[in-house]
């Protein structure tokens, strides 16, 4: 070994150990990112008026709606319009007022989610399907089928899933 080497090699190592470390730390923080809030809460899509596609999240209410099994409060969803509920896996509707129906939040064209409900219809963003806020039938293809009903309870000014 010669004396290049041997003054080379500890330097060469300390370089790869900062760079290792480096790397472990970029990795963490890329990592940190990608985390998930425990506490956030089912998203909700907007209703009539909202912008396509957008999400909120949170209790538009400001309750906890966890506690007591309710998946939105009947001022949640306007007349004549609705939200979609993706992780409880419902869209619910108001046609008229006090009237509440629920679908399948998956379009029956080719499985993507809907995602918003505006101008009267239930809205599928993958292929522009549309589909009724009365009873779910297609108001514009490509889907063929209707989006399946889901049954819900309205107690007071809560919606549940039944």
């Amino acid at each position: 070994m010669s004396d290049d080497q041997a003054l080379t090699r500890p330097v060469t190592q300390s370089r790869r150990a900062l760079l290792a470390g480096a790397g472990a730390v970029g990795a963490a923080v890329v990592l940190a990112g990608c985390g998930s809030d425990d506490e956030a809460s089912p998203g909700l899509a907007p209703t009539s008026g909202g912008p396509p596609g957008a999400t909120a999240t949170g209790d538009a209410g400001g309750g906890d709606r966890a506690g007591s099994n309710s998946v939105a409060r009947t001022s949640d969803i306007p007349v004549g319009g609705g939200a979609v509920f993706a992780s409880q896996g419902v869209v619910i509707t108001q046609p008229e007022a006090g009237q509440f129906k629920a679908f399948d939040p998956i379009c029956t064209h080719q499985r993507c989610p809907v995602s918003n409900v505006d101008g009267g219809t239930i809205n599928c963003t993958c292929h522009n399907s549309r589909f009724s806020i009365v009873d779910g039938s297609v108001k514009g293809g490509p889907a063929t089928k209707p989006l399946a009903a889901k049954g819900i309870t309205v107690d007071g000014d809560q919606i549940r899933l039944a």
